[in-house]
């Protein structure tokens, strides 16, 4: 868990994500779409990738992928990103941390 939030709090953007997961596959495209440089987690490629999907767990983040951190702050998942998307706030959100400069 210490490990996980170090990731966190260290990047602007962390992803957590399984490639075989539809919505994480949307939800990195969009960030890498708009320019954005994420760190992706692929949950079911790294040696403690099911140690990792158990903490997001204890954070509430259900379903555990894809589930989004903007500078150390918890987004959430697909649905809350794509809500954040719409209502045209998560462009001025990238833009205010740094991890995007249109």
């Amino acid at each position: 868990m210490e490990k996980l939030q170090k990731m966190i709090s260290e990047k602007s953007v962390v992803i957590f994500s399984k490639n075989s997961c539809c919505m994480s596959h949307t939800i990195k495209t969009l960030f890498l779409d708009f320019g954005v440089n994420p760190t992706i987690c692929e949950l079911d490629e790294i040696n403690r990738g099911k140690e990792i999907e158990q903490a997001l767990a204890q954070l509430d983040c259900s379903p555990t992928v894809p589930v989004v951190f903007i500078v150390g702050q918890l987004v959430s998942g697909a649905n809350q990103v794509m809500s954040l998307h719409l209502n045209r706030s998560l462009v001025p959100m990238l833009k205010r941390v740094g991890a995007l400069w249109l």
